[in-house]
């Protein structure tokens, strides 16, 4: 499993994940399967937990938690002291956003294509402080425009530039790092959410040019649930950022009156861990790399484009992923159905699949005016045949369904 040009043989791959036996797992984006290296990391260390202690366990595993730090140090392309273990990647973006010092008219500059959390967020700032949110336009042919988007940032002198990797709506994949490169250009602070690209692609935070990174563990890595983490640069640690509320993890009381933050990005963490699920996480970024980020690379989003290319082509059926670049996420509507009922079908069918709604990508689902979708997200351990699988099952029940009458319950 050491060669980056090509997947390991599929059969050990899939042998990796028991879960490849019940289910045709098209859900990555929300959760990926364990593989047993992981699974056996997490339940080897609550047994001892169980056996001498919880903190004893942890001291007992020192060496093996830190090794959280430098796999996904290594996954990332930084130092292992630029990484803070988050308890989701949402916890890691709202703790990297209260480190700004924000003030009534600063501006954050987003994109239209962007996580729900993540604008809703930006929104809670602008209550509170009084920033200004703009949106970079979207270009033609989808995703951002990042001419527009760079003429707003010396437009405008932003106090925080932020953009989604690949939103969670939708398979588009957004140019993060000739967003970065206009950012160091006008020296200006850039976060990127990289929740759907890790462990989808190589994630090079060198090459991107970010300040702040946040990701899970949890969806295309596939890490445990409650987990993920927090890149912090250099420049931002040396320039003294911190979070709102730090602790005894993040920081020394080193006076009655006054503390002092650590010099890593340990001062994002807090004291308690969930030190199963980190154990399991350093196992799922190795996993990760031994398999190949290249080959994974390569795979996952030809599988994506199997599968969206069998769907468009069925009457009825509607794709919605636009942009110059798709990823493993495929994202389609269909005629007749309602959300409820036609998830189930599909569950009823052995696909595990999950909902998107318009009030989880207002401007997107917007401007594609569709109120849901259903969204598929293969992996590298997928096959065609599980592929070619999904689009037969939509296109029964595309022909067999409720289509004809609009009902909404699940057809007989």
């Amino acid at each position: 499993m050491s060669r980056p040009e090509s997947l390991p043989d599929l059969a050990t791959l899939r042998a990796d994940t028991p879960g490849c036996e019940r289910v045709v797992h098209f859900n990555n984006a929300g959760c990926g399967l364990l593989a047993t290296p992981v699974l056996t990391a997490m339940t080897d260390h609550l047994n001892l937990e169980a056996r001498i202690g919880g903190y004893e366990a942890s001291a007992a595993r020192e060496t093996e938690v830190r090794a959280f730090y430098t796999e996904i140090a290594a996954l990332i392309n930084c130092g292992p002291g630029n990484v803070a273990f988050a308890g989701s990647a949402t916890h890691a973006f709202a703790t990297a956003l209260s480190a700004i010092p924000f003030q009534a008219g600063d501006v954050i500059l987003t994109t239209r294509n962007d996580f729900v959390s993540n604008q809703i967020a930006f929104l809670s700032l602008r209550k509170r402080f009084g920033v200004e949110i703009v949106h970079a336009p979207d270009a033609p042919e989808g995703g951002v425009d990042v001419a527009a988007m760079a003429a707003l940032m010396r437009e405008r002198r932003p106090r925080l530039v932020t953009a989604t990797h690949i939103p969670t709506n939708s398979g588009l994949v957004q140019p993060v790092a000739e967003i970065g490169r206009h950012c160091r250009e006008l020296d200006l602070l850039y976060l990127v959410d990289a929740c759907q690209s890790v462990g989808q692609y190589p994630v090079d935070v060198a090459e991107i040019g970010c300040d702040l990174l946040t990701a899970t563990c949890r969806k295309f890595l596939r890490g445990p649930r409650g987990s993920g983490f927090l890149y912090v640069s250099d420049r931002v640690l040396r320039a003294g950022y911190e979070p709102l509320f730090i602790d005894m993890h993040g920081a020394r009381w080193v006076g009655p009156d006054r503390y002092r933050a650590v010099e890593s990005a340990a001062r994002f963490e807090e004291w308690e861990f969930p030190y199963a699920t980190v154990l399991g996480c350093a196992a799922a970024a190795r996993y990760a790399r031994r398999v190949g980020l290249d080959a994974i690379a390569s795979r996952s989003p030809a599988l994506g484009a199997r599968l969206r290319d069998g769907l468009g082509a069925l009457p009825g059926v509607r794709t919605l992923d636009r942009g110059p670049r798709l990823g493993a996420i495929v994202t389609f509507s269909v005629e007749g159905w309602e959300p409820g009922p036609f998830k189930a079908a599909m569950d009823a069918r052995g696909v595990n699949s999950a909902l998107s709604f318009r009030e989880f990508a207002r401007f997107d689902f917007g401007d594609k005016d569709v109120d849901w979708c259903l969204r598929l997200s293969p992996h590298y351990y997928n096959t065609e045949e599980e592929v070619d699988r999904v689009v037969a099952a939509v296109a029964d029940l595309r022909q067999g369904g409720p289509g004809v009458t609009g009902a909404t319950g699940a057809p007989g």
